[in-house]
């Protein structure tokens, strides 16, 4: 079945997040495992007798039965939260109890808290961020190692050490606490990295993976559906997600290679998705303060604006980088900015503006910073030094997708 791989992942943070609300924090893997089991009965029984109507609404109702079946047996419901137990000592109280958390508003309320769950102060952001992607998204640890370029024993122990963390809350946390604010900052970061490292990842097996940025905008989608959670950072982190997603269409041509901004067929962009996104920019200008969030998205919202590169108002991104450099001075940010003052004001200035980052060395292994020397040097008519930063670029190319698009800027020099 087409749909196997992108439907149960997407269906197992939703199911897990509400089992956990009725187990309890510490049989987090009794949940796992009644997901599991929800989807090996269902790729069974639909083999055999075909999708029902609603695959969604059949694996819900098999996880809901089988929860209920456990609570009656094994009692698992000591562990849940306090105001749960006694509903389940009574049959006339479970089934009311079980039915409710299985409703709509239930399981996305479970979803929420499950996401702040897993920003767990103690936590380091990795294990946040692996956590949310598979608890919440559904991905195997062997995918999230794919995504972090790291090794599945790695993840694993992430992983496992993680979620040791999680069972010492005992239940999902309580949104209605008074200090949920300062741990919504790092729900928005986790979410942040999410959508970035499928917008422009270091992933091994592709530059651009649509299903993680899919899966931040689900989740920002429900954080902006909350009252108290859509505040004006989380509309400044949906609008980014929102204006960048616009581009991925162009992202790749025909063959799957990379095409940068500058050469992306703009009439190709997702131009709803582009006018939802300046909706909430909008949204997001109640704040009294610029979060980065807001930048970035002020930043993609600009270029959406361009029907072409050279209408790109590129004086105002430069501002908007100055603005972004104090609140995140990092030296990408520094390096993409370099980039707006050379389309302003030439190469020559763009290749100054880089040689004057203080730390360059933490970009030794980013291969779009000498890829982006290349393009300067290139345009500056040096094509031997530009070959020469294009090999550089090649040999730290991170995957196929980012070698063949320095191969083609390589062979580039070799036609100049």
């Amino acid at each position: 079945m087409e749909i196997e791989a992108h439907f149960f992942r997407h269906e197992s943070g939703r199911i897990v997040a509400t089992l956990t609300r009725l187990f309890g924090m510490r049989n987090l893997a009794l949940a796992e495992d009644v997901v599991q089991d929800a989807f090996c009965r269902a790729m069974e029984t639909w083999e055999s007798n075909g999708l029902p109507r609603n695959p969604s609404a059949w694996l819900m109702t098999t996880a809901k039965n089988r929860a209920m079946d456990l609570l009656r047996r094994e009692r698992t419901a000591r562990a849940a939260e306090p105001e749960l137990v006694r509903l389940f000592e009574s049959e006339w109280t479970l089934v009311p109890t079980v039915d409710e958390a299985f409703s709509k508003d239930a399981v996305i309320d479970s979803q929420l808290r499950m996401m702040f769950s897993c920003c767990h102060p103690e936590l380091a952001q990795e294990g946040q961020v692996a956590l949310i992607l598979h608890i919440l998204c559904g991905f195997s640890v062997k995918e999230i190692a794919q995504a972090f370029v790291s090794s599945h024993a790695a993840i694993e122990k992430r992983i496992t050490r993680a979620k040791q963390q999680l069972a010492e809350s005992a239940n999902l946390f309580d949104l209605t606490v008074p200090n949920y604010q300062s741990r919504l900052s790092a729900v928005l970061e986790a979410l942040y990295l999410l959508f970035n490292e499928g917008y422009h990842g270091s992933s091994p097996e592709a530059a651009v993976r649509k299903e993680l940025c899919q899966e931040a905008i689900r989740l920002v989608n429900i954080l902006t559906g909350h009252p108290r959670l859509a505040t004006p950072s989380t509309y400044a982190l949906a609008a980014l997600m929102y204006l960048n997603a616009a581009r991925l269409p162009t992202r790749l041509d025909g063959s799957g290679n990379l095409v940068t901004l500058f050469y992306q067929d703009r009439s190709l962009w997702d131009h709803q998705l582009i006018a939802d996104g300046e909706a909430l920019l909008d949204l997001s200008a109640a704040g009294t303060e610029p979060t980065k969030y807001h930048l970035e998205a002020a930043i993609s919202c600009t270029h959406a604006r361009a029907s072409q590169n050279e209408d790109t108002d590129w004086q105002l991104i430069i501002s908007l980088y100055d603005m972004l450099i104090t609140i995140d001075p990092s030296p990408v940010i520094l390096l993409n900015r370099a980039i707006a003052v050379a389309q302003l004001y030439g190469p020559e200035r763009g290749l100054q503006e880089i040689l004057d980052i203080s730390d360059l060395e933490r970009l030794s292994s980013y291969p779009f910073y000498p890829a982006t020397l290349g393009e300067f040097q290139l345009r500056l008519g040096n094509c031997l030094v530009a070959k020469a930063h294009f090999a550089t670029a090649l040999s730290v190319a991170r995957n196929a997708m980012e070698r063949n698009f320095l191969q083609r800027r390589f062979d580039a020099c070799r036609e100049n």
